[in-house]
């Protein structure tokens, strides 16, 4: 290779190989700084992509598992206020048998009638119970979403609870009332108790999907984006020594052309 002044091809390949060298250790510095594989959409344009996608799908997952746990406890506050319904009526069933003692007076049997009234106007305001402002009863269904995108959903039951206990709050009085009449009533609401237990189990089961689901996107979007550290650690030592070496050698290539001027002496 001749001997030149003016072109120094030796310092031009070192220099470009240290600012490629450089480039990569800056890359390697950012990755490891930021945890992420990707820093700029140019490292990995249809990665971003994706991984965009994929945390959509995460929000949404996350927001969805919200809706079904506050539907679960939509059920939960409806089951409550069923279980008390029905001790309501244990009670009413118990006055009832308690008023045709024969050794009861008629005042007595008037005491029983207060306690009834009152009962009646419980299992009443207990059916005007609502969650959030949305009615617990009314025998319409409500739609819960059970997927991210949408197209999986169940409906949840708003008991009527006013029907199931209505023989109850239309009698007059504990002598309109028959033993059977208040079983019937009894039946119904734990009929209704039922619907619900079968519904609070299923949007368990859905809850449980949609956590295997949201682990499952969460690990491919770390595929993508999150960076192997021990992996990413090597490349910097690597490419650290590559930017020392390649400044060695672009000070040695600078110092070549120097054999010129000993030639000129």
């Amino acid at each position: 290779m001749s001997l030149v002044i003016n072109t120094n091809t030796a310092a031009s390949v070192a220099s470009m190989n240290l600012n490629s060298n450089n480039t990569m250790l800056q890359k390697s510095l950012a990755r490891l700084s930021s945890g992420s594989k990707i820093v700029t959409p140019a490292d990995d344009a249809g990665g971003l992509a994706v991984s965009m996608k994929l945390e959509a799908a995460l929000k949404r997952t996350d927001a969805v598992a919200n809706n079904v746990a506050n539907a679960t406890s939509f059920l939960q506050t409806q089951d409550g206020s069923l279980k008390t319904a029905g001790k309501v009526l244990e009670r009413i069933a118990e006055l009832k048998t308690l008023s045709t003692d024969v050794t009861k007076s008629s005042t007595d049997v008037a005491n029983y009638n207060t306690e009834f009234t009152a009962l009646k106007a419980e299992l009443s305001n207990i059916a005007s119970n609502s969650f959030n402002t949305v009615a617990l009863f009314g025998g319409g269904t409500l739609s819960v979403s059970t997927s991210e995108d949408g197209a999986q959903s169940l409906n949840i039951t708003q008991s009527n609870l006013t029907t199931n206990v209505t023989t109850i709050t239309a009698a007059a009085d504990l002598a309109a009332l028959s033993t059977a009449q208040i079983t019937t009533s009894l039946e119904n609401v734990a009929t209704s108790r039922a619907q619900n237990g079968a519904e609070q189990s299923r949007l368990g089961f859905s809850g449980s999907m949609l956590a295997i689901n949201r682990t499952n996107i969460e690990s491919a979007n770390s595929r993508i984006v999150d960076v192997d550290v021990a992996y990413e650690s090597t490349r910097l030592a690597r490419n650290n020594i590559l930017v020392q070496s390649s400044t060695a050698m672009l000070a040695q290539a600078n110092s070549a052309t120097q054999a010129a001027l000993r030639l000129l002496q």
